[in-house]
């Protein structure tokens, strides 16, 4: 009675932790802290409460699956103020669609482009980025595909290898649509304008759909990540053919809660998912699309909010610099720590640290192994690395990367420029002191 396809699935990330630190408890007189879900522990904007108050009488009216007209002109408009667009580039009757959330409409796309497992030879292909999230493999899988993972390591570019892919013939043949992920969760790799012109012309050139997630697009070191309709924008008649791009407000703003954010792209594939959601229903009511429009409409609270996740990267380089493969990403808010050398005979090195972290330090934080899958020798390239989210205040991310610089040093790992057993030259009381 149950749909055989939800067994193909591997466990959720978060189950699999909470399993795997289901017996241990951490030490006493330590506050938790936990670096595991990348849920914003900043207050969200002062308007939304607002907007949401003065939009009450409308909690009793079902919402248009397709948006106010507000709320698409809101996302037009800061689409093309925040990527340059010329003016007309996304239709907001024909080329936007607003989603509750944008983990939802991930799940769905592939319901869009997957035209089921033929009767005879390989099934249609997703290609996903790996490390991936999981509701890219969720999808894929039940819309009747095979999930294709693309490693994602510093070889690479921690970005999928394009030019690998296109080699392989036979998959770009049943390939039905790939997910890009930039910046990139965890490693907070950024394609640059030469990265996506490649990847649509892949997309087009061999009939496949790139879904591109840019829900950190706006939490940046320096550089404004480059989007894909602004690159597309820029080529040979600015069409939006095979592209969907995906952006929430649960990053940008704080606003995990409001579970708002859309979809753009070519008006085909739009007209498409605005068909399949409306048997799904999954609307966004008329209070929240109003706060949404507000939210899109202001950037001066995401400039502050870049402020603070620059105050925790300079934390991070305080703590950890020369461990762990540290490397202070050019977006999104996830440190990608190679903690092997702290388990160096583990077989799984970022879920045994993972344990210790909680047990020793009472610091949660997801192994790299959960987010990543094993590649066609078998190995799991992710099994050396553990994920941290930067999502809690400065003062609290300081103390957590402070207790797992004390627990490296236990183990006597060396850094650059720091003994064997220590923090690099004053790391652990710039910490302290910052408290």
């Amino acid at each position: 009675m149950i749909n055989p396809r939800l067994q193909g699935l591997a466990d959720y990330p978060f189950a699999r932790y909470r399993a795997l630190i289901d017996r241990l408890e951490p030490p006493p007189g330590l506050a938790p802290i936990a670096l595991t879900l990348g849920e914003p522990q900043h207050a969200a904007p002062a308007m939304v409460a607002e907007v949401l108050a003065a939009n009450a009488a409308d909690w009793n009216r079902y919402p248009p699956l397709n948006g106010t007209p507000e709320f698409r002109a809101a996302c037009v408009d800061w689409l093309t103020r925040r990527y340059g667009l010329p003016s007309g580039t996304v239709d907001p009757d024909a080329c936007i669609l607003p989603v509750s959330g944008t983990r939802e409409a991930l799940f769905l796309a592939p319901l869009l482009a997957v035209d089921g497992r033929p009767a005879a030879g390989p099934p249609p292909a997703v290609i996903l980025p790996n490390p991936f999230y999981a509701p890219y493999e969720g999808g894929a899988v039940m819309a009747g595909a095979e999930p294709v993972f693309a490693d994602c390591t510093a070889e690479t570019g921690f970005l999928p290898d394009l030019d690998a892919l296109e080699a392989d013939g036979a998959l770009m043949a049943r390939t039905a649509l790939m997910y890009l992920c930039t910046p990139s969760n965890p490693q907070g790799a950024v394609a640059d304008r030469a990265y996506l012109t490649r990847a649509i012309a892949l997309a087009r050139r061999h009939g496949w759909v790139l879904v591109v997630d840019e829900c950190y697009g706006e939490i940046y070191d320096a550089e404004p990540p480059p989007g894909v309709l602004e690159v597309a924008a820029a080529l040979d008649g600015g069409a939006l053919d095979n592209l969907l791009v995906f952006h929430s407000l649960s990053k940008r703003s704080n606003a995990a809660g409001l579970r708002a954010g859309f979809v753009a792209g070519d008006p085909t594939l739009i007209a498409a998912f605005d068909r399949l959601r409306r048997y799904a229903g999954a609307g966004m009511p008329r209070p929240v699309m109003a706060a949404a429009a507000a939210l899109w409409a202001d950037d001066a609270h995401v400039a502050e909010n870049r402020a603070r996740y620059r105050a925790k990267f300079d934390a991070a380089e305080a703590a950890l610099a020369g461990r762990m493969a540290m490397r202070r990403p050019p977006a999104g808010f996830f440190l990608w720590l190679d903690v092997s050398a702290l388990a160096p005979h583990a077989p799984d090195p970022g879920e045994a640290v993972a344990r210790r972290l909680w047990a020793e330090a009472a610091v949660r934080a997801l192994p790299g192994a959960y987010l990543t899958h094993a590649g066609a020798d078998g190995v799991n390239r992710g099994a050396a690395y553990l994920r941290l989210a930067l999502v809690h205040e400065p003062e609290v991310i300081a103390e957590a990367l402070a207790r797992l610089a004390d627990l490296a040093g236990s183990d006597g790992v060396e850094s650059d420029g720091a003994a064997a057993g220590g923090a690099p030259a004053g790391a652990a009381r710039v910490m302290e002191d910052g408290r």
